[in-house]
């Protein structure tokens, strides 16, 4: 602890003086640091409170976008499956069953993000035709998701 107070005190700022530019726009891990030293230590008069509440949005967008990325590539191996079944392999299927795992660990870590599945749904199945497209060279799939979010999540689901 002697050694990260050190490092806040090198850093040359006095938090109190509004003359003095901010580390969070300079050093944002040496920023990172001291909000945390600051929160920790009960000194939350000299915390950066906007650019602190920022982040915190920030890591909460970032969990939304993780889940909109999961499920675009489920989406995407989905299509690619119904839509390209004599190239159907063992590797969609692994990369299928991987994906909602990782959706299921990433919803039970983040639970109110299930309320978020329908709003990100369209957008990462939008997502999931350019990259199927791209993948096969195929210009098939439909404009709206032909599967609801529901059986995507189902780890039965597979279309024909």
């Amino acid at each position: 602890m002697a050694i990260a107070i050190k490092q806040l005190s090198t850093i040359g700022e006095n938090p109190t003086d509004p003359n003095q530019s901010n580390s969070y726009d300079r050093d944002f891990y040496a920023w990172t640091q001291e909000q945390s030293h600051l929160l920790r230590t009960g000194q939350l008069q000299l915390i950066d409170i906007q650019h602190l509440a920022e982040e915190i949005e920030d890591m909460g967008r970032a969990e939304r976008r993780e889940l909109e990325s999961r499920l675009e590539i489920l989406l995407m191996h989905l299509l690619k499956w119904q839509f390209q079944p004599s190239k159907r392999s063992r590797s969609w299927q692994l990369t299928i069953k991987e994906q909602r795992l990782r959706l299921q660990k990433h919803l039970k870590q983040n639970p109110s993000l299930k309320a978020a599945i329908p709003d990100v749904f369209e957008d990462a199945y939008q997502l999931a035709i350019i990259s199927a497209a791209r993948e096969t060279g195929l210009d098939v799939f439909p404009d709206i998701a032909p599967y609801t979010s529901e059986e995507v999540l189902l780890d039965s689901f597979l279309p024909d």
